[in-house]
C-alpha cells in the first residue's frame, strides 16, 4: 500500500509540470506573431505611395488539354496578384504564407496559345504587369495504328490532330520528332529486329507542350524458315519439314488455295498434308507467323507419288527377249523398269507403254518391277514374273525300240524345264528328274508302225519350237503264224519292214516284197534265222528276228527177220536233212531211234511170228524248244513164222503199256476228269438261275418287258439282304464323324486297321471286304476319304498290301465335295501319317486317268507301287452314258491285277462306297464268270455282295446298267477295237479275247 501511494503522488507532480510548460510556449508564440504583424504593417505603410514591382518570371508548371498551372515567386512578400488572360476579366490571386504562388487556369481549350498579364497588387495599387504566353497540351490523335511491317521496319499511321503538324514518336527508349504538314501522319520505323514486338507512343506536340500520348504495340515480320523441304511423300500425302525460326512456334502453310495453321512447340517443324492426288505437282509456301505478322514466305515445289499402272503384263516373248506392256498412268510418260539389279528409264509419250527387254537367257524366269516416275518420285512398283521361251531340244535319239514302245532320249538343258511329247495327236507331259539326260518310254504303241514324235520344251507354259523324230516300232516275229514245210517257211507279217532274210549257216534266202514272207528251197530240218529290217532315211532298223526250225526230211525203211519171228529189224534209209530222232510205230508201239542209232537200225521185239505189221516212220526234230515232225512214212513188215510161241508174252506186254498210258494221261491232263468249281456256292445257285451266254440276250429281253418289270422285281427282292447284321463299331460316338453317309460296314466283315491295342475305335475305317471270283476278300469297298480319314485310308492301303485303287467318283460333283483329294501331284511327295506317298506318273485319257504312286512307311525301308485308276464320267447315283468306256476301263484294270498277281485286295471306292463301287465290282467278277463258265448269275452275286456291305449296286438303274454291260460285252463289236498296249510285252485286253469267241 505504501508503494502504491508513492507512485500516485509522483504521477500527479509530473502532470502539473507538463501543463505549466505548455502554457509558457503558447504565450511566447503569440508575442512573436504580434511583433511580426506590426513590422509588416510598418513596411506597407512606408510603401503605400509607390506601385509594387512586377513578378520576375512566371513558370508554367504543368498543362493539360484544359488547364495550365503557373508558378511564380512572391514580390516582396506581397500576397495579392491579379491575372488577366487574353484581354478578358482579371482574376485575383491570393497567395499563401509560402514564398511561391501556384495557380491553375482551367476551362481552357486543348492545343491553344494564350496571352497572360500578371499584376502585383499592394493596397489596391497594381504593378505595371508582367506579360507572358502559355499553351494547353494538345489532344492525342484519335487513330494511331500500324499499317505495314517488314522484317526490319514497321510503318505507322495516325490521324492529324487539328492543324498540328508536329509529333513525337517514342519507342525502344528513343524519341523521334516528326513533322507532317499534309494529310495524315505516317512514319516508317527502320532498323528493327525481325519477329520482335515493339511498343510505340505518339505525342501530339504544340509549341513546348505535347499530349499525353497514344500507345500501340506492333511487331516486325518474322524471317522465313532457313530450311524448308519435302522429306517423304506417298500417293496421297506429302510430308514437309523446316527449321524453326528462333522461338517462333506458329507457321502458316499455303497450297492449292488453302491455308493451314501449324504450331510446333518442340524441335523442327514438320507437317504431313493428307488427301492429295497421286502423281500431282504442288506448290507450297511456308510463312513464319509472329503475332499478326508473317514472313514473306518460303516456297517449294513437291509432288505426290504416282500410282502404279493398273495393267502390267508380258506381251510377247522369245528365247532371248521379253516384251512388256502396261497401261499408262494418266498423262505420265516416264517409267523405270528394273530386273536383275538393272534399271531402265523409259519414256512413252503416246499410247500405252511398251518395252522389249533384250539379251535374256532362254527358258528363264525373270521378275520385273515397273515404277511410275513423276518428278523426283516413283510409285511403289508393280511386280510381274515373266519367262523367256525355252530352247528347242538339240537332238533326240531313239535308244530302244520294242513292239509296243520306244525309248527316246535327249539332253536335259535345264532342270526347271518340262517337255511335251506328242504322238498321234496325244500329248504327254514329261517332268524330268535332276539328271542331265531325259529318257522316256512311249508305250501302248502298235508293232511295226511308223510313228512321228514331236518333242517340245515347256517352261512355265511357254513352248519351244518342236523337235521331230520318226521311228518305227519293232515287229514281234513270235506273233506271226509261220507255216513251215521241209523246204519252205511262209508267213504273213503285219507291220512295216522293207527286207526279210532267212539264214542257215552260210546259206541266205531273201523274201519277195510285201507282207507275205516266203522262203523256199530250204534245207529240210534246218533252223533258219528269220530277220526283218526297215530302211528309214538310209538307216537300217532291225525289226525282229526269230529262229524257226523247218520240218525234218521224211525217212524210208525196210525190215528184216529177227528173233525167229518174235522181232524185226527196221533198216533206215536217210535222206538229206537235219533230224534228231525217228519215231517208229509198230503194233501200237512207239519206239524212238536216236540220230546216232539211225545207221544201225532198230530192233523191234515182242512181235508175233508169221504176222504182217504196219510200220509208221516219222522223223523228229527238236530245236528252239519246238518239236517238228515229218509226214508219216508207212510200210508193212512181215515177221518170221518161227516165233509163234512168243505171242502170249507180247499180249501181256501190250496190256502193261496200255495201263501206263492211262496213268500218264491222268497225270498230265487232270482236267479230263475234273473241272474247277464256280465261285458261287450251291445255295446261291439255287436262289437264282444261272444263265448261259447263249440264253442271256433272251433273258435280258424278258426282264425288260413291261417297262423293266422283271428288273424291278429282281432288284426289289434284294432290298432286305444283309440288313439285319450288326454295325456296332460304326455307330460308336467316336466313329460317327468317320462316316460320310449313312452307309455303315457290318461288324463281321469290316476292314480293321492294325493297332497295338485293338479296339473298335482305333482300328475303325468305313470299309468292307467284298468277295470276288477267286477269293472271299478280293476287294475292299470303301467310302471316298474325308479330310479326317485320308491318313487312315493310306494306312489301310499299306497294311492290306493293296496294289490297285479304283476310283469311280469325282472329288467335286454338282458343286458338292464327294471325296477329298487324297493323292499328291505328279513328282510331288506328301506324308499321310506314317505313310509317304510320291506321285510317279499320270496318264490322262478322255474318260479316265491312270496314275502311279510309290509308297513308303516311316518304319520300313521297303517301297511299294500302287496303281490308281480314276473313272471320271460316272454321275453320282446314276450310270455312264454308254457301256463301252466302262467295259474297256474294267479290262485295263483286270489286266493289271492278273499281271501283278498281288495277294492284296483291290480297293474300290466312289463317294459312299456302295452304288458305283458295287456296280464296278460286280461287272469285274461277272465278266470273269462269263469267260470261265460261259454263264452268268448276276442276281446271285449281288445277293452275295449285299451280305458283306449294304446297298451294293444302289439304284435299280445301276442294276439294269450292269445287265446291259454283260449283254454288250457279248457282242462282237465291243472287243474288235484297236488293241491298247500297257507295257513291254502284254496286251491289256488279253482277258477279253475269250469274249470274242462267244456266240
Amino acid at each position: 500500500m505504501k508503494l502504491l501511494s508513492f507512485k500516485f503522488t509522483l504521477g500527479s507532480l509530473l502532470l502539473c509540470v507538463s501543463f505549466s510548460l505548455l502554457w509558457i510556449v503558447a504565450d511566447c508564440n503569440n508575442m512573436l506573431e504580434i511583433e511580426t504583424t506590426n513590422k509588416t504593417e510598418l513596411t506597407l505603410m512606408e510603401a503605400a505611395s509607390a506601385p509594387p514591382a512586377n513578378v520576375r518570371q512566371v513558370n508554367v508548371v504543368r498543362q493539360n488539354e484544359y488547364s495550365i498551372t503557373f508558378e511564380w515567386d512572391k514580390v516582396d512578400n506581397i500576397p495579392t496578384y491579379r491575372l488577366k488572360m487574353n484581354d478578358g476579366d482579371a482574376i485575383d490571386v491570393t497567395g499563401t504564407v509560402d514564398d511561391i504562388i501556384h495557380y491553375v487556369v482551367s476551362g481552357l481549350t486543348a492545343g491553344t496559345r494564350y496571352s497572360f498579364i500578371l499584376y502585383t497588387v499592394l493596397h489596391g495599387i497594381s504593378s505595371s504587369g508582367y506579360n507572358f504566353t502559355a499553351v494547353t497540351a494538345p489532344s492525342d490523335t484519335e487513330m494511331f495504328e500500324h499499317i505495314n511491317q517488314t522484317e526490319t521496319s514497321i510503318t505507322l499511321q495516325w490521324t492529324k490532330v487539328g492543324d498540328n503538324n508536329n509529333y513525337t514518336l517514342s519507342y525502344n527508349g528513343k524519341e523521334v520528332s516528326i513533322t507532317h504538314s499534309e494529310g495524315n501522319g505516317k512514319r516508317t520505323v527502320p532498323d528493327l529486329t525481325s519477329g520482335t514486338r515493339y511498343s510505340f507512343t505518339l505525342f501530339t506536340v504544340f509549341y513546348y507542350a505535347r499530349s499525353r500520348g497514344k500507345s500501340i504495340t506492333a511487331v516486325t515480320a518474322p524471317s522465313d524458315a532457313e530450311k524448308f523441304e519435302h522429306i517423304t511423300q506417298t500417293e496421297t500425302s506429302i510430308t514437309l519439314q523446316w527449321t524453326k525460326v528462333g522461338d517462333i512456334d506458329s507457321y502458316t502453310l499455303s497450297y492449292n488455295g488453302k491455308e493451314v495453321n501449324i504450331t510446333h512447340s518442340e524441335g523442327n517443324g514438320k507437317y504431313t498434308i493428307p488427301d492429295l492426288t497421286s502423281g500431282t505437282r504442288y506448290n507450297f509456301t511456308l510463312f513464319t507467323v509472329f503475332d499478326y505478322a508473317r514472313s514473306k514466305g518460303k516456297s517449294i515445289t513437291a509432288v505426290t507419288v504416282p500410282s502404279d499402272t493398273e495393267h502390267f503384263e508380258n506381251f510377247t516373248q522369245t528365247e532371248t527377249s521379253i516384251t512388256l506392256q502396261w497401261a499408262k498412268v494418266g498423262d505420265i510418260n516416264d517409267y523405270t523398269l528394273t530386273n536383275n539389279g538393272k534399271e531402265v528409264n523409259i519414256t512413252h509419250s503416246e499410247g500405252n507403254g511398251k518395252y522389249t527387254v533384250p539379251d535374256l537367257t532362254s527358258g528363264t524366269r525373270y521378275s520385273f518391277t515397273l515404277f511410275t516416275v513423276f518428278g523426283y518420285t516413283r510409285s511403289k512398283g508393280k511386280i510381274i514374273t515373266a519367262v523367256t521361251v525355252p530352247r528347242q531340244v538339240s537332238s533326240v535319239s531313239v535308244t530302244e525300240r520294242f513292239e509296243d514302245r520306244v525309248t527316246l532320249q535327249w539332253d536335259n538343258q535345264n532342270t526347271e524345264w518340262e517337255y511335251q511329247l506328242k504322238v498321234n495327236d496325244i500329248d504327254t507331259e514329261i517332268i524330268p528328274n535332276d539328271q542331265n539326260i531325259v529318257s522316256y518310254s512311249v508305250t501302248n504303241l502298235k508293232p511295226g508302225t511308223m510313228y512321228s514324235f514331236s518333242i517340245t520344251t515347256i517352261f512355265s507354259g511357254l513352248q519351244s519350237t518342236p523337235y521331230h523324230v520318226d521311228t518305227v516300232t519293232k515287229i514281234n516275229c513270235n506273233s506271226v503264224t509261220w507255216h513251215v514245210t521241209n523246204s519252205s517257211i511262209k508267213g504273213t507279217v503285219e507291220g512295216l519292214f522293207t527286207k526279210a532274210t532267212a539264214s542257215y549257216e552260210s546259206e541266205k534266202h531273201n523274201s519277195t516284197e510285201g507282207k507275205d514272207v516266203s522262203f523256199t528251197g530250204l534245207y529240210p530240218g534246218a533252223t533258219y534265222e528269220i530277220y526283218l529290217e526297215y530302211n528309214l532315211a538310209s538307216t537300217i532298223l532291225p525289226q525282229c528276228s526269230i529262229k524257226i526250225p523247218i520240218i525234218p526230211p521224211s525217212v524210208t525203211a525196210d525190215c528184216s527177220y529177227w528173233a525167229s519171228g518174235y522181232g524185226a529189224k527196221i533198216n533206215m534209209k536217210r535222206l538229206d536233212g537235219v533230224l534228231t530222232a525217228v519215231e517208229v510205230i509198230i503194233d501200237k508201239k512207239t519206239l524212238i531211234i536216236k540220230e546216232t542209232d539211225i545207221k544201225t537200225g532198230l530192233i523191234v521185239k515182242g512181235l508175233q511170228p508169221a504176222k504182217r505189221y504196219e510200220v509208221s516212220l516219222v522223223s523228229l526234230l527238236k530245236a528252239e524248244n519246238l518239236i517238228r515232225q515229218s509226214e508219216p512214212s508207212v510200210f508193212f513188215c512181215s515177221t518170221d513164222n518161227r516165233g509163234v510161241i512168243a505171242g502170249s508174252l507180247v499180249g501181256v506186254l501190250l496190256f502193261v503199256v496200255l495201263i501206263c498210258l492211262i496213268v500218264f494221261i491222268v497225270r498230265k491232263r487232270p482236267d479230263f476228269i475234273r473241272r474247277k468249281k464256280s465261285f458261287l456256292s450251291k445255295s446261291q445257285r439255287s436262289e437264282s438261275k444261272i444263265i448261259s451266254v447263249v440264253e442271256f440276250p433272251k433273258h435280258f429281253y424278258h426282264l425288260g418287258l413291261d417297262e423293266n418289270r422283271g428288273f424291278s422285281q429282281e432288284y426289289e427282292g434284294l432290298a432286305s439282304v444283309g440288313t439285319k447284321q450288326t454295325c456296332k463299331a460304326a455307330v460308336l460316338p467316336e466313329n460317327k464323324e468317320k462316316n460320310s453317309f449313312n452307309i455303315l460296314p457290318y461288324d463281321w466283315c469290316r476292314v480293321k486297321l492294325n493297332t497295338s491295342t485293338p479296339n473298335e475305335t482305333s482300328d475303325y475305317i468305313n470299309a468292307s471286304y467284298i468277295p470276288g471270283y477267286s477269293s472271299n476278300r478280293e476287294y475292299i469297298a470303301t467310302q471316298g476319304p474325308l479330310p479326317s480319314t485320308v491318313r487312315e485310308f493310306w494306312r489301310m492301303v499299306w497294311e492290306q498290301r493293296v496294289k490297285c485303287i479304283v476310283m469311280v467318283t469325282n472329288c467335286i460333283e454338282g458343286g458338292r465335295t464327294k471325296c477329298e483329294r487324297y493323292w499328291p501331284e505328279r513328282t510331288k511327295s506328301l506324308h499321310y501319317g506314317d505313310v509317304f506317298v510320291t506321285g510317279v506318273s499320270e496318264l490322262k485319257q478322255p474318260k479316265w486317268t491312270q496314275r502311279e504312286f510309290r509308297l513308303k512307311h516311316r518304319s520300313s525301308s521297303v517301297e511299294t507301287t500302287v496303281k490308281h485308276f480314276h473313272f471320271t464320267v460316272w454321275p453320282d447315283r446314276g450310270v455312264p452314258q454308254s457301256t463301252e468306256a466302262l467295259i474297256r476301263f474294267r479290262g485295263i484294270i483286270r489286266w493289271h491285277i492278273e499281271k501283278d498277281r498281288s495277294e492284296g485286295p483291290t480297293v474300290v471306292h466312289c463317294s459312299d462306297g456302295v452304288g458305283r463301287t458295287g456296280t464296278f465290282i460286280a461287272l469285274d467278277v461277272l465278266l470273269q464268270q462269263v469267260v470261265r463258265e460261259q454263264a452268268v448269275n448276276i442276281k446271285a452275286f449281288l445277293h452275295k455282295m449285299r451280305e458283306h456291305r449294304p446297298h451294293m449296286v444302289q439304284t435299280e438303274s445301276q442294276y439294269v446298267f450292269l445287265h446291259q454291260c454283260i449283254l454288250d460285252s457279248l457282242q462282237p463289236h465291243v472287243t474288235q477295237e484297236e488293241h491298247i498296249y500297257e507295257n513291254d510285252d502284254d496286251l491289256i485286253y488279253q482277258n477279253t479275247i475269250p469274249l470274242q469267241e462267244l456266240p
